[in-house]
C-alpha cells in the first residue's frame, strides 16, 4: 500500500466515508489547536456531506470520552438510532469495494443493537497491534499485544484477527453500555454536552469542550472502558488492504525498499546499511554503517531509534510534557482561520516567521506591548494596517510596526499571500495580543 495523490491519511480517512451511501455527515473530534488545520483538509477532501461539524478538545483523554462526545451529539442533532462508524485518521485502507461492504454488514448488526468492531485478517506475525479470538462474528475474546511466539501461533490457527481500533454501535444503544459501565463518565459528558443541545446550534461548525467539565472524565480508552466489558460484541472479520500509519515502522513500510531493505525518503544517502527507514524534509542525511534503525528528520526535531523500540517515542513525549518543552505544546507551523505561520528560527529577543495569508482573509487588528514586528512581503500583495496609516504592499515592499502600534495585514487579492515576519522585543509569547477586532469571532 502506497500514500499517493498528495492526500495525507486524514484526507483518505475523509474520502473513505464519502464511498458510504446515506451517510448523513462526518463528525470530526480533534484537539482545538488542530482545528483550523483539519477544517481546511477537510474543505479539500473529496466529500460534501450537508453536516461536517466538530467537536474540539482542550486535552487529549484518551478515546472514550472522545466517542462518547460523538455518540451524545448525534442522539442530540440526528436520532437516538442513529448509527455511527468510528475510526481513527491514521489508518490507510484500500480495496473500498471489500472494505463498504464491511461497514453494510457491520451497520445491518448494529441497527439490531449490537456493538461491532473490525478485525483485520493477520498476514504477519504482528506484534504491534491487539488481538481478537472469534468464531464467526462472536467475540470469544480480545488480547493485548502478544509477544512473536504468541503473534506466530495466532496467525497458525486461524481463529484470530488484527483489531483495528474500528467501531460501528447505535447512538442509544452506547449511551445504555456506558450508563452501566462508567456512569460517571457519562455524567461528566452529558454536562459537557449541554449548552450544544439546543437544536438551534445543529449548523455550528464547531463545539468546544469546556475545559473543568471536561477534565471530570476519566482518561480511558474505549476498548478498555466498553469493548472488554460489554456482553454485546460482534466482530466483522475484514478482508480489505487495511494499515494502521500509527508508528514510523509502519509508516516506513509504505515506502518500497532497495536491495538491502533500506526506505529512504528525502535527500538521503545509505552507505553499507541494511533494514533502515530513513525520513529527511530538508538537509542531506548520510547513514553509514547502521542497521534496523528508523532516522526521522523534521523541522520540530530529529528521532533516532532502533525499530525494536520506536513505539517508546511515546514515552519520550511524555517526558517532553513534563518538561514543559515547546515541542510538547506545537508544532513549528501553525494553522489559523485566515492561513498559517511556521517558525523559521527563534531566541529569547528575536523570532522569525513565514506566513501565509489565503485570498480574501486577513489577521485581526491588535497590537503587541512587548514586541515590534517588521514585514517582508515575498509573494502576491498585502493590505495593511500600521496605525493611522494604510498602505498596499507588493513583493519585496516592507514595513516595520512598533510595539504597541495598532496594526492589520489582509491579503486583497485571489493568490496566496505570502511574507517573512521579523518579531524582536522581550517577550515573544504568541498570548502577547490585544485584539480589536476580529472576522473569525475571536476574543477582542
Amino acid at each position: 500500500m502506497t500514500l499517493q495523490d498528495g492526500e495525507n491519511l486524514l484526507q483518505k480517512t475523509y474520502a473513505n466515508h464519502g464511498l458510504v451511501s446515506d451517510t448523513l455527515g462526518v463528525l470530526t473530534v480533534t484537539n482545538r489547536e488542530f482545528f483550523f488545520e483539519t477544517k481546511e483538509l477537510l474543505a479539500k477532501s473529496r466529500i460534501n456531506y450537508p453536516h461536517t461539524p466538530f467537536i474540539l478538545e482542550n486535552e487529549g483523554r484518551d478515546t472514550a470520552p472522545a466517542i462518547l462526545a460523538a455518540t451524545l451529539y448525534a442522539k442530540t442533532f440526528f436520532d437516538p438510532e442513529t448509527v455511527l462508524f468510528v475510526t481513527p485518521s491514521d489508518h490507510l485502507i484500500e480495496k473500498h469495494d471489500l472494505f463498504v461492504g464491511s461497514i453494510k454488514q457491520a451497520r445491518s448488526l448494529a441497527e439490531e443493537g449490537r456493538v461491532v468492531t473490525f478485525g483485520i485478517k493477520p498476514t504477519s506475525p504482528e506484534t504491534g497491534f491487539g488481538y481478537i479470538e472469534h468464531e464467526g462474528t462472536d467475540v470469544i475474546r480480545f488480547v493485548e499485544k502478544p509477544d512473536v511466539q504468541t503473534a506466530e501461533e495466532y496467525l497458525r490457527s486461524g481463529r484470530f484477527l488484527w483489531n483495528s481500533g474500528m467501531f460501528c454501535f447505535r447512538a442509544d444503544v452506547m449511551i445504555d453500555e456506558f450508563r452501566k459501565y462508567h456512569p460517571d463518565m457519562l455524567s461528566a459528558m452529558e454536562d459537557c454536552m449541554s449548552s450544544c443541545s439546543s437544536k438551534e446550534n445543529k449548523n455550528a461548525p464547531f463545539f468546544e469542550l469546556p475545559d473543568e467539565k471536561f477534565s471530570k472524565a476519566e482518561s480511558i480508552s474505549f476498548d478498555y472502558a466498553i469493548m472488554e466489558n460489554t456482553k454485546l460484541t460482534s466482530v466483522v472479520p475484514c478482508e480489505f488492504s487495511w494499515s494502521d500509519i500509527g508508528s514510523w515502522t509502519a509508516m516506513g513500510e509504505l515506502v518500497e525498499a532497495d536491495e538491502n531493505g533500506n526506505r529512504t525518503e528525502g535527500n538521503v544517502r545509505i552507505h553499507s546499511g541494511n533494514n533502515n527507514y530513513i525520513r529527511g524534509e530538508d538537509r542531506l542525511i548520510a547513514a553509514i554503517g547502521l542497521e534496523d534503525i528508523i532516522a526521522v528528520d523534521t523541522s520540530d526535531a530529529l528521532l533516532l531509534a532502533h525499530k525494536d523500540a520506536v513505539q517508546d517515542v511515546k514515552a519520550v513525549y511524555k517526558q517532553l510534557e513534563k518538561e514543559n518543552h515547546p515541542a510538547s505544546q506545537a508544532h513549528t507551523t501553525v494553522y489559523r482561520p485566515w492561513g498559517s505561520y511556521t517558525v523559521l528560527q527563534e531566541s529569547e529577543s528575536f523570532k522569525i516567521k513565514r506566513i501565509e495569508v489565503h485570498p480574501k482573509a486577513s489577521l485581526s487588528l491588535q497590537k503587541h506591548y512587548h514586541r515590534s514586528e517588521h514585514w517582508i512581503v515575498v509573494s502576491g500583495s498585502a493590505l495593511v494596517v500600521n496605525g493611522d496609516q494604510e498602505m498596499t504592499l507588493n513583493a519585496n515592499q516592507s514595513t516595520y510596526i512598533p510595539a504597541g502600534q495598532v496594526h492589520r495585514i489582509e491579503n486583497p487579492g485571489i493568490l496566496p499571500l505570502k511574507l517573512i515576519e521579523v518579531q524582536c522585543g522581550e517577550y515573544l509569547g504568541e498570548d502577547d495580543i490585544v485584539r480589536f477586532e476580529d472576522k473569525y469571532g475571536r476574543d477582542c
